[in-house]
């Protein structure tokens, strides 16, 4: 069976008896706009949202609905764990989302953590009560990425509902290969985080989100000063050496061939991060606000 493929994943719920499946074409649309059709033809009292690259665990529905025991509970997300089968660039890709240096306190989004409160999920492993959904009108925004980030501002913000995280609801994630791919997905996730830093503070002003930017600052300033203060010199390719010995470290996984791949990934997506975070920041509109 092909698990990457979105036919497999109906086969495999379809052969539980319990998940009625029925495929719904929608042509050349955002994810947001496909997801918002789920309000004319879904009947059931919780939507379940994956992306085409993702596959379930087998009782992932089954752990999920155990969070929604609770009436304050609005929505239930968990991890988006690299599959096994996936190419040694791909695992690479997997390693770099998930290391602290990358994802500091989020990386939970890519490996099992303790179960949590958040306010903030990708919509990859996303599952939320229909009445709510169907009360704020979906997710009602061109953003993509990034409409996720809306869809729970306003189920914890202005409906003051709760979105759980649970580590045994999660689903197998294909990552994009090292490294252009890879790359690209996060200038563009960068891009949207720092436009909705400004536009959506509440929960995407955080401190983590600055640090690839100021990064990026301090190397740009830095050389300059090196170049033109002798004294400043040691003190820059010092901070160099311990930045590129700090991810060296946190490159090691039990894959070692895949430790130069994590390494240059890393440091790759600092940089191209960095650089877009500061482009939304200052960018005065998104081509894909309405």
């Amino acid at each position: 069976m092909d698990i990457g493929a979105y036919p497999a994943v109906v086969r495999m719920l379809s052969s539980e008896g319990t998940v009625p499946v029925r495929i719904i074409p929608t042509g050349p649309i955002n994810p947001a706009r496909k997801r918002d059709m789920a309000l004319g033809f879904a009947r059931g009292e919780i939507f379940a949202f994956l992306d085409d690259d993702a596959y379930p665990a087998r009782d992932w529905l089954k752990k999920a609905m155990e969070n929604f025991k609770d009436p304050a509970v609005a929505a239930v997300a968990g991890p988006g764990i690299t599959p096994f089968n996936d190419t040694s660039r791909q695992k690479a890709s997997g390693l770099v989302y998930s290391s602290l240096l990358v994802s500091a306190g989020f990386s939970y989004r890519y490996i099992p953590k303790k179960r949590r409160e958040v306010d903030d999920f990708p919509s990859c492993n996303f599952l939320v009560r229909q009445e709510i959904f169907r009360e704020l009108g979906g997710f009602k925004t061109d953003f993509w990425p990034g409409e996720d980030t809306k869809l729970c501002l306003e189920i914890t913000k202005k409906l003051g509902k709760k979105i759980i995280y649970d580590p045994f609801v999660y689903v197998w994630h294909h990552r994009r290969p090292l490294f252009l791919p890879h790359l690209k997905q996060i200038a563009s996730y960068a891009l949207h985080r720092g436009y909705f830093a400004k536009k959506y503070p509440q929960t995407s002003f955080k401190i983590s989100y600055f640090i690839p930017t100021l990064f990026l600052i301090c190397l740009v300033t830095g050389g300059i000063l090196a170049v033109f203060l002798p004294f400043f010199r040691w003190l820059y390719f010092t901070g160099i050496i311990l930045y590129l010995l700090t991810g060296f470290i946190f490159s090691l996984s039990k894959e070692l061939g895949l430790l130069p791949m994590v390494f240059l990934g890393i440091i790759f997506t600092h940089l191209v991060y960095g650089f877009h975070f500061l482009k939304g920041l200052l960018a005065k509109k998104l081509r894909e606000e309405r």
